[in-house]
């Protein structure tokens, strides 16, 4: 089995982070149309696109970022990766909790 590459961890990283990230702000596009069901598939998916960047990035961090048993040297590529990671998370955490608003919302305006 092929190991993967540093780089390519990276990409996994950007692609799967970015993927979070959309789909986490259309979730609260949606909700705020009132269709709380399809935002909570949004957030779903946003979810599991979070999960697979994660998992990327604890490869990376228990590979020690080593390549064919050499340290790899952080790029900015690498940096850029992470960042993408961590908005994805704080877009993930505020879609959760502005959905949940709109939920609230919804329900006062169908009292």
């Amino acid at each position: 089995m092929k190991q993967i590459s540093a780089e390519d961890i990276v990409m996994n990283l950007v692609c799967n982070g970015g993927d979070c990230r959309s789909k986490a702000l259309q979730a609260i596009r949606t909700a705020r149309a009132g269709n709380i069901a399809e935002a909570e598939t949004l957030l779903e998916e946003a979810q599991k696109s979070l999960q697979a960047a994660h998992h990327f990035q604890t490869d990376l961090i228990q590979g020690e970022m080593q390549e064919d048993g050499e340290p790899v040297e952080v790029r900015l590529l690498m940096v850029h990766g992470q960042d993408h990671l961590m908005d994805a998370m704080v877009v993930s955490d505020l879609a959760y909790e502005m959905v949940e608003l709109c939920k609230e919302l919804q329900a006062l305006k169908n009292q």
